[in-house]
């Protein structure tokens, strides 16, 4: 799916963010099929984009051996260039074949105060057991 093109100026900031990911608690599933675990995630956000957030992770096959997906949504509190509110980010996340693909969104209709009409997109990078991020954003 493509993204729809921002109705306003479309900024760029970027900034660092540290992760807990709680241990999985088992997901009820038919007993034939294949496990499915909810993680309770936390992450504190610096840089342009200062704030925390919690969410909820689902996820399903084996990513010890490389071969497994994950959906998550995020509720953040902070602070976007200067603006104060929330917003709520989509994560869809897969692993396969030595190939990973990532994809986080921000939630249309999610923004509140400051940030209401928010819009964008999150690149997450991983680097020297460091966590960055990029968001490109717009208002609706």
């Amino acid at each position: 799916m493509q993204s729809s093109s921002p109705s306003s100026a479309q900024l760029t900031v970027s900034g660092e963010f540290s992760v807990t990911i709680k241990p999985p608690v088992a997901v009820d599933a038919d007993s034939q099929g294949p496990a499915i675990g909810r993680h309770v995630i936390v992450k504190e956000y610096q840089g342009a984009l200062t704030g925390k957030s919690q969410g909820e992770m689902l996820t399903a096959g084996q990513p010890a051996q490389g071969e497994a997906s994950y959906v998550a949504i995020e509720s953040l509190h902070g602070t976007l260039d200067g603006r104060t509110g929330g917003f709520a980010l989509a994560h869809f996340g897969q692993m396969h074949a030595g190939d990973s693909t990532l994809s986080v969104k921000v939630v249309p209709g999610s923004g509140t105060g400051d940030l209401a009409g928010l819009m964008g997109d999150l690149v997450i990078h991983r680097e020297s057991g460091k966590h960055r991020y990029t968001l490109a954003y717009w208002f609706a």
